[in-house]
């Protein structure tokens, strides 16, 4: 069966379109940023700490990322963390911390710390019987 002319027409403009439409993501993707733009970060390789703190199996998590001095505004108590890490010259195991009673309640927490501070690279995670225990022992720095 021969194909008219407008068939054909048809086709090569559905066919061109598809290429197109194809080819737009990668053409998009050179002009346009895809995630978050960094340009307002420091060009410094120290990217600071990042801190969580989940409940008992994972059960929930949160965290923050904390850098020295905190110019992202990140960590509701940023002035504080730094001057505890200072004072601890980075052993999270050595921090002032904010001694108190607590109680025996056991509903553990697990807080880490990853990344680098001051240059050195820093992978820490300890277990505390409960979330009191943890803001005794580490005062601001897991406060968020």
């Amino acid at each position: 069966m021969p194909v008219s002319r407008r068939r054909r027409s048809t086709r090569a403009t559905a066919a061109m379109t598809v290429s197109v439409l194809a080819a737009l993501p990668t053409v998009l993707l050179g002009t346009l940023s895809v995630g978050p733009s960094h340009a307002d970060e420091p060009p410094s390789a120290d990217q600071g700490l990042l801190l969580t703190v989940s409940g008992t199996g994972n059960t929930w998590s949160r965290g923050v990322r904390l850098s020295c001095p905190d110019i992202h505004g990140r960590h509701p108590h940023a002035g504080a963390a730094c001057d505890a890490l200072a004072w601890a010259r980075g052993d999270m195991d050595a921090l002032p911390g904010e001694p108190r009673t607590c109680t025996r309640e056991f509903d553990p927490v697990t807080a880490t710390a990853t990344g680098t501070w001051r240059g050195t690279q820093v992978n820490w995670h300890k277990e505390f019987p409960n979330a009191c225990s943890m803001d005794s022992a580490t005062g601001p720095l897991f406060r968020f």
